[in-house]
């Protein structure tokens, strides 16, 4: 029997000294020093970036500091042109040939990828501009892991395009540079699928706070948009990141913030229904500035010009819009900082958001690499501004001036491109260290990200891109998303359901009779996914077909299988989780999901059932817990 007083005299000394040399062993030792070196070399690499975009900007302009309107006013008109125009073509060629393309199944040499029905035609494959939503799609799907050539060739393209004038940010190719940096870090370390994650949300934290001098946000701003959770196994690593790169950064550039504010305070908490009125403004403006940027897109893959001919197009028309409003050139940091210090007209405002955001669409439309993060920011500062002319000439007693207005709309309109209202809030803080007015931010945010998420069903403009190709993401709410990591080609699959596009109608018939779900799917020639239909979608056509007398219409009128079938519903593919599974059901509402080799050629590989999604998604939560309760190393 034991003894109670040798239990209670020797028990907590072993504990402690196992728990020691478990911690010894913890991969969160390795990442932590991982992160901070990483960190500190991708706040170098920013640096490096932002040198770059000096270089070219002073070989086009004769100056390489952010203020380009200045610059373009001092200089002659053909440069304030033909720096667009030529850089926009450069652009284009380095993009078009250099650039390595994706290999698509289904598709030859020079070929266009197949595009679904219902949705614009893609361009040509991988040849295009890459930036955050790249990162997050390379960080759901491909395992974190991602191409240092493409990085590379797109990081210069981005350069290339801030640096001749293009209305495109250069936050958003510092997070593709960092994250790309850190995922050939993890490839060459053959490190395992989560701590690749990890590492490459390292990479996009660095660059965000080494963009902007904020670590706190750049680390939030990797966790809430890049990773998607909060859990500790990734914060930590992510916080030294961040605090590796802004150290970096102040030792190249100094501490001196982005932008210059004059002081400020909060005058009357009865100026917060403003600030949800404001914050209701900018989600709308931000909806228009989405919706615009892929309206362009689509006219420019419409337009049948060659690629290396689209940014040339959009660089010339910036170029001759700058000649009379040169504020639309470049990220738009002068222009942001003027309307910080309230010294725009109401006029000159509007006037200047209109053309900065058509500028924007079409350098982002039409080919230019570049991010959303600086326009969004440029754009909320000028709607703010003049916001807040408009608030404080009714209510002038209890306006905080129209620079906090505009600081609060460029924390709201980031916000809601972003689908980050805590990181940029979090931004505006570290900007100015006001509480008081940080509350003001939130009210705005929140109000106008709900607003953009509830119009377009979509997180952020970065989700809406690749809802756009396809790809449908769930966000981790678990620490690290228990269906996440559980790809859809180890689920149970049925034979799909199938008939050819030219099958007569009693095939149709006699397909859906034999089909374990409530639908049939039609297939070309080649067996590549066309359309869908369902028992009401035929039993409609069917009844329209009848006669007065209530009899059923002969088969000679000639009705084929794609006459009925409606466009092709959501697919998903062998690399898919379980989470997009989730979300492709309850967007199609559809009792089954198709498999499909891949999104280009959609060659069936089968069917997967509601129920077997589901009955998977159930085992996962349930394996999640039990992780979570015994801990992650036993």
């Amino acid at each position: 029997m034991t003894d109670p007083a040798r239990v209670g005299s020797a028990g907590p000394a072993p504990s402690l000294l196992v728990r020691f040399r478990s911690l010894l062993r913890e991969d969160q030792l390795v990442l932590g020093g991982l992160a901070v070196l990483l960190g500190a070399v991708v706040g170098l690499g920013v640096c490096l970036f932002r040198e770059l975009i000096g270089l070219i900007q002073a070989g086009v302009f004769g100056g390489d500091h952010d203020y380009l309107a200045s610059l373009a006013r001092e200089a002659s008109s053909w440069v304030v042109v033909l720096g667009p125009t030529l850089g926009g073509l450069a652009v284009g060629l380095l993009y078009r040939y250099v650039m390595p393309g994706n290999v698509m199944p289904g598709n030859g040499p020079g070929r266009e990828p197949a595009s679904r029905p219902g949705r614009e035609p893609a361009s040509r494959p991988g040849r295009e501009p890459l930036g955050v939503a790249n990162v997050i799609e390379d960080m759901a799907l491909a395992g974190a892991r991602m191409d240092g050539r493409k990085g590379l060739v797109a990081a210069l393209g981005s350069a290339l395009s801030i640096g001749v004038g293009g209305s495109v940010g250069r936050e958003g190719p510092a997070v593709h540079l960092g994250a790309t940096f850190c995922a050939l870090v993890a490839r060459r370390l053959r490190l395992g699928e989560r701590m690749a994650r990890t590492l490459l949300g390292c990479g996009a934290a660095a660059a965000v706070a080494a963009s902007f001098n904020t670590p706190i946000a750049g680390a939030l701003f990797a966790n809430e948009v890049i990773i998607g959770h909060y859990a500790l196994s990734a914060f930590a690593p992510v916080v030294l990141a961040s605090v590796a790169g802004t150290v970096v950064s102040r030792v190249w550039f100094g501490h001196e913030s982005v932008f210059s504010l004059p002081g400020m305070t909060l005058t009357s908490f009865w100026e917060f229904p403003a600030f949800a009125g404001l914050g209701l403004v900018a989600g709308l403006l931000a909806l228009a500035f989405m919706r615009g940027i892929f309206l362009a897109q689509t006219a420019a893959i419409r337009s049948r010009l060659p690629q290396p001919i689209r940014p040339m197009v959009a660089g010339f028309a910036v170029g001759l819009t700058a000649l009379w409003l040169p504020e639309v050139l470049g990220i738009g940091y002068e222009t942001t900082d003027q309307a910080l210090k309230a010294a725009y007209g109401f006029q000159f405002l509007v006037t200047v958001i209109l053309a900065k955001m058509v500028a924007t669409m079409l350098c982002l439309g039409w080919g230019f690499g570049g991010g959303v993060f600086s326009p969004s920011l440029t754009l909320g500062a000028l709607l703010g501004s003049a916001y807040g002319i408009v608030a404080t000439s009714v209510f002038p007693a209890l306006s905080s001036g129209e620079t906090a207005y505009a600081l609060i709309g460029m924390g709201a309109m980031s916000a809601a491109v972003l689908g980050a209202p805590i990181s940029t809030t979090l931004i505006i803080f570290e900007f100015t260290g006001d509480y008081e007015l940080t509350i003001g931010v939130v009210v705005a945010t929140v109000i106008a990200s709900g607003l953009v998420q509830g119009v377009s069903g979509h997180d952020s403009f970065f989700h809406w891109q690749l809802a756009r190709k396809g790809i449908r993401l769930g966000r981790g709410k678990d620490g690290g998303g228990s269906s996440d990591g559980i790809p859809l080609g180890d689920l149970p699959r049925l034979p799909c359901p199938s008939v050819l596009e030219e099958a007569p109608r009693e095939a149709v018939a006699l397909a859906l009779r034999v089909s374990p779900v409530s639908r049939v799917f039609t297939l070309d020639g080649e067996g590549r996914l066309t359309g869908v239909i369902t028992v009401k979608t035929f039993q409609g056509r069917w009844d329209e077909s009848r006669g007065e007398d209530g009899a059923a219409a002969k088969d000679e009128d000639g009705t084929v299988a794609k006459e009925i079938a409606s466009p092709v519903p959501l697919v998903v593919t062998p690399r898919d989780s379980l989470s997009q599974a989730l979300a492709a059901l309850e967007e199609d509402e559809g009792d089954c999901l198709v498999l499909v080799e891949d999104r280009a050629s959609r060659r069936v590989m089968g069917i997967l059932r509601e129920a077997d999604v589901l009955r998977a998604h159930n085992r996962a939560l349930i394996a999640n817990l039990s992780i979570g309760s015994e801990g992650p190393n036993r």
